[in-house]
């Protein structure tokens, strides 16, 4: 595997993209929405590689090496000397396709040889939780699975992936990876405290929570947060729900994206089933980083070489917590992989993994997940 990592400027993307001399299989492209020429640069990248898999999709912040920017692309250009590759999208109609278009994509990708799936999604039409449950129904469980929810920055208006030539929404892309020399490593951690007690939820309705305890969830909410209820959903980032479907299970965490005021629901990046338990959470700054951190240490554990690349998807909520700090947590990542690995990545409104090597792939908010690749 041979990986180049470049970071796109809108003024002078053709310079960027010049200094590209391998053969390239793959093309990964983490698009700021306000990166004005990106159909041009797909138009390049489709002319110069027209047999190369292009996908991507737009971000709330792009991660080049250890720089995290606004207004760019960052591209990643993969060659493949021992692994092979195959690219499946879908288009979904409304979220109540979401399992569906999970199932198959899996079943498009699956053969014997198929290792890993890396899966990228629009960020507000696609029920996250969903889709993983659907890809999971129609492979075996050591085929891994990583990936994200395309992001629109702190705005929630409109997000979009790349598919080869077209920019669109309403679409999920899943590549599948096949081979016994791939090697993949990969790890989602978050770093949040959580606080006050436990909170059953009674009535929900997949990602629409709108009883806590018997009591509407968004005014119990609301009481908790003070004054920075009046400043919802994008607050709600800050804030995120520590869900368990029992007081025994791991905790997932789960991220607002609207409030109802009418029926007074919430709905998250991900579900939230009945039954189920919910915490409040919050940030602290430095358990966030050290999050980042253990992320890495998992994900690069089974990596017997150093890997090539490492994709890293953090959430949009932890860039907002972080600010100016945000870069601390990619450094994190670098301390602990070493120099070897290209990084590339996004800022997301949802994380796919494992929590570690044997745990089931989740949704996640909130988390920092990374997933390494190379060729043995």
């Amino acid at each position: 595997m041979n990986v180049q990592q470049i970071s796109l400027q809108q003024d002078n993307w053709q310079e960027g993209v010049s200094v590209l001399n391998i053969e390239v299989n793959i093309c990964l492209l983490f698009v700021s929405p306000d990166f004005n020429p990106k159909k041009e640069v797909l138009d390049f990248l489709n002319n110069k590689y027209p047999d190369a898999t292009i996908i991507g999709c737009s971000t709330a912040g792009e991660i080049s090496n250890v720089t995290v920017k606004d207004g760019t692309i960052s591209l990643t250009a993969i060659q493949l000397d021992k692994v092979t590759s195959k690219k499946s999208s879908i288009e979904v109609i409304d979220m109540d396709c979401s399992y569906k278009s999970g199932q198959y994509l899996a079943e498009d990708l699956y053969n014997e040889d198929l290792r890993h799936i890396l899966v990228l999604s629009d960020g507000l039409n696609v029920n996250g939780a969903d889709l993983v449950l659907g890809l999971k129904s129609a492979i075996p469980d050591a085929i891994s699975i990583t990936g994200g929810l395309a992001a629109d920055g702190s705005n929630f208006n409109k997000t979009f992936v790349i598919d080869n030539n077209k920019i669109v929404d309403k679409t999920i892309i899943a590549l599948g990876f096949y081979g016994e020399h791939l090697k993949v490593g990969f790890s989602s951690k978050g770093g949040w405290d959580s606080f006050g007690i436990d909170r059953l939820v009674t009535k929900s309705d997949k990602n629409v929570l709108y009883e806590l305890d018997g009591l509407p969830a968004l005014e119990l909410y609301k009481s908790f947060l003070g004054k920075e209820a009046d400043n919802l959903p994008s607050s709600g980032l800050l804030f995120p729900l520590s869900v368990r479907t029992d007081k025994d299970s791991l905790p997932i965490v789960r991220t607002i994206l609207a409030v109802n005021e009418e029926d007074q629901s919430l709905t998250f990046a991900g579900n939230i089933p009945e039954g189920s338990y919910a915490r409040l959470m919050k940030a602290n700054i430095d358990r966030l980083i050290n999050g980042a951190a253990d992320s890495a240490v998992d994900a690069n554990k089974e990596q017997e070489e150093k890997s090539e690349l490492a994709i890293l998807i953090s959430c949009v909520g932890r860039r907002l917590v972080l600010k100016q700090m945000v870069e601390e947590e990619v450094e994190a990542v670098r301390e602990i992989i070493g120099d070897k690995p290209s990084i590339t990545g996004f800022y997301s409104y949802g994380e796919i993994a494992p929590f570690g090597e044997f745990s089931p792939c989740e949704l996640h908010n909130q988390t920092m997940t990374i997933t390494t690749l190379s060729e043995c």
